[in-house]
């Protein structure tokens, strides 16, 4: 079984429908060509960086990038991340673009076990915490930014009923939270998937199944995808509340709440949902230069700027993910609003390798046939 992920939370997808509706353009300036050689052999000035659907940047901070550089940036998005990847697989050496971006550590030994990037060590590398950095030594991808894969509760619908909500995946499978989880499916969703990484961490190689097995007796739903589950299924979101949603418990990010103060009209002073921070898997997202780069030097000078303190800023409110530079400070909003995991759980990229096709294969025969 492949698995195709998708990579859009509740923040990145209200940011990029949004910059639809605004009309936004993610290009920094009008660019002119591929990103190869202009006519004469002149070195170009355009850079092009492929990314999943979910990639959003502000203009203005790529237009900084331009101002700085003398690059343009042209973004070429190509799917969901897994879509994204295979894609950069099967143009190994011939690349749509000079830098890829969105490939995270679910799927990261994918793309260094085929070899698609040409090693860089990205300037100010250093303020990046060594945690986020698992090709330590080699630097074929560079760290951009993190989150956590949550449960998101409806705090109205545990208020009403005077129910605690879960804090834990323990908590999960009580009777008192019977028939209100929904997520996504692990095979078609990133969410999902870490979701599921998640439980594998808490529960080992000996005891995540039996725990899904719990959930399922416990009534969790399983969705294709984070936008079914968030906004449609979920009791607690816009989005789920207009389209009469009935399960007050969903997997997402621990950025959502944040989201939902944002794009909410008029702006609520408390979040409607909250996180159940004992239910958290860290996903780290990276970038890297693609081997067979048209523009190299654009590709290195890009790098370099996605984990400058500037992208590194504007990052929170138009991705709704966290800074992996140390030195960055979460906007106002992410600490008001969002929740803070200090214990994520987490799973090392060659144990996912070498696991991830049989886990998905397990869950699914357990939770979804």
């Amino acid at each position: 079984m492949s698995i195709t992920s998708t990579t859009a939370g509740v923040g990145r997808a209200a940011a990029a429908a949004l910059a639809a509706a605004l009309g936004v353009s993610l290009l920094a300036a009008c660019g002119g060509d591929d990103g190869g050689k202009a006519d004469g052999g002149t070195p170009s000035k355009t850079v092009t960086l492929v990314s999943h659907d979910s990639f959003n940047a502000s203009p203005a901070v790529l237009k900084e990038f331009t101002k700085e550089t003398g690059y343009t940036v042209r973004v070429l998005k190509s799917g969901d991340a897994g879509e994204a990847l295979n894609k950069e697989i099967l143009t190994k050496g011939s690349p749509q673009g000079d830098v890829f971006f969105g490939v995270d550590n679910t799927l990261l030994s994918r793309a260094l076990g085929n070899g698609i990037f040409t090693p860089y060590e990205a300037k100010g590398l250093g303020r990046v915490d060594a945690a986020a950095r698992p090709d330590k030594g080699e630097y074929r991808v560079t760290p951009i930014d993190t989150g956590d894969i949550c449960i998101n509760y409806d705090k109205k619908y545990f208020a009403d009923r005077k129910l605690a909500p879960p804090q834990s995946f323990d908590d999960l499978v009580k009777p008192a939270y019977k028939n209100l989880l929904v997520t996504e499916n692990a095979a078609t969703s990133s969410p999902g998937l870490g979701f599921l990484l998640g439980t594998v961490a808490r529960y080992g190689d000996d005891g995540w199944q039996d725990y899904w097995k719990k959930l399922k007796t416990n009534g969790v739903q399983v969705v294709d995808g984070w936008e079914q589950a968030y906004n449609e299924s979920f009791s607690g979101s816009a989005g789920g509340r207009k389209a009469k949603g009935n399960r007050p418990l969903v997997v997402s990010y621990a950025s959502s709440p944040p989201a939902e103060v944002l794009y909410a009209e008029p702006r609520p002073k408390t979040a409607p949902t909250g996180v159940a921070t004992g239910t958290c898997f860290r996903q780290t997202e990276f970038a890297g230069l693609l081997k067979g780069a048209k523009n190299e030097a654009g590709g290195k000078a890009l790098l370099d700027f996605l984990i400058s303190g500037k992208f590194q800023a504007d990052m929170p409110l138009s991705m709704f993910v966290n800074p992996v530079a140390k030195d960055v400070a979460l906007p106002k909003l992410f600490t008001e609003f969002g929740a803070t995991v200090d214990k994520p759980e987490t799973v090392a990229p060659a144990k996912i390798a070498a696991n991830r096709e049989q886990w998905i294969q397990s869950w699914s025969s357990l939770v979804v046939k």
